[in-house]
């Protein structure tokens, strides 16, 4: 019987020994009496009891390691205190177990390095502007060595850029007298604008009164012109209608009877006024004759209206 749960405890333990199974995104590596022997994918794999034995055990899914934060001088002699996160997965479980002693820690050395050496490269200013391009060159150099230790890199993070505390206080300094620039600059073209847009209100203004009075002045002169015409040929009319009631029967004597009329009423005027001597022919006969005259004019007047 002791026999038998002896033998039983040693099929289990063979069993145990020879039966592996490995789980999802993971590789691990045999070795068949201390050599490489090949790597177990993931489920059921079998291996030779007490020759066979599971030397390494790798994760294949993607690592975010953090890089311990570090000094670094810039082109221009400024410490900044840098770290980041470095993003890394392992492609090739032989190399990752036998290329380097621990792979981790040599990732994590060379990114220490490498951003050093870039940081190193560059003026301050530039460090801030510039992280997409030292991520990218922090990785392209990791990349390149990791390759021998069956990992790639994919991608760093540089988590923090902390300059000296007088370099954060002349930095903010900086900024502040950018605002007050800019802010300044605003206000002053501002008022710029503002007395632009007055000057061309002031000018639209200006030549609106002007055409206004040019429009109102050429609008008298073409009254004026209107009335003048009108009252010439209100005055032709008239002629034109006493030289055709003189050429009627009768119109002559008319004429001469309001020719007259008016002298009487002209002497009359003139001998009202106290002031004014008045000079009376001494022959009636020179009164007609100043009739006569002034129908000869009338006739005159009328004929040369008629032709």
């Amino acid at each position: 019987m002791e026999i038998a749960i002896f033998l039983f405890v040693i099929a289990l333990v063979f069993i145990v020994r020879s039966i592996k199974i490995v789980p999802q995104q993971n590789a691990w590596v045999k070795e068949r009496l201390g050599k490489y022997a090949g790597t177990l994918t993931p489920g059921l794999n079998f291996l030779v009891p007490f020759v066979d034995q599971v030397a390494y055990k790798h994760s294949l899914k993607e690592i975010a390691l953090d890089v311990p934060s570090q000094v670094c001088i810039t082109k221009d002699n400024t410490q900044l205190q840098v770290d980041g996160i470095l993003y890394f997965q392992v492609t090739d479980p032989m190399r990752a177990s036998y290329g380097s002693a621990n792979y981790v820690n040599a990732i994590t050395q060379l990114a220490q390095t490498t951003l050093r050496s870039v940081i190193g490269k560059l003026e301050l200013d530039r460090t801030f502007e510039e992280r997409d391009i030292l991520n990218a060159q922090v990785v392209a150099a990791i990349d390149e060595a990791a390759l021998n230790w069956g990992v790639k890199v994919l991608r760093y993070e540089i988590k923090d850029l902390t300059p000296p505390k007088e370099i954060l206080h002349a930095m903010q300094q900086q900024i502040t007298a950018e605002r007050e620039k800019r802010a300044l600059i605003a206000a002053s073209e501002g008022r710029k604008q503002e007395q632009i847009n007055i000057a061309t209100g002031e000018r639209e203004a200006f030549i609106a009164r002007s055409e206004g009075e040019k429009q109102a002045a050429i609008n008298n002169a073409q009254g004026e012109a209107a009335a003048i015409l009108a009252v010439a040929e209100a005055s032709a009319l008239a002629i034109e209608r006493v030289a055709r009631a003189i050429q009627q029967p009768g119109g002559e004597q008319a004429v001469q009877l309001k020719v007259a009329e008016k002298a009487v009423e002209a002497y009359g005027r003139v001998a009202a006024d106290a002031s004014t001597t008045l000079i009376v022919p001494s022959h009636m006969g020179e009164v007609s004759s100043l009739i006569a005259s002034a129908m000869a004019m009338v006739k005159s007047q009328t004929h040369g209206g008629t032709h």
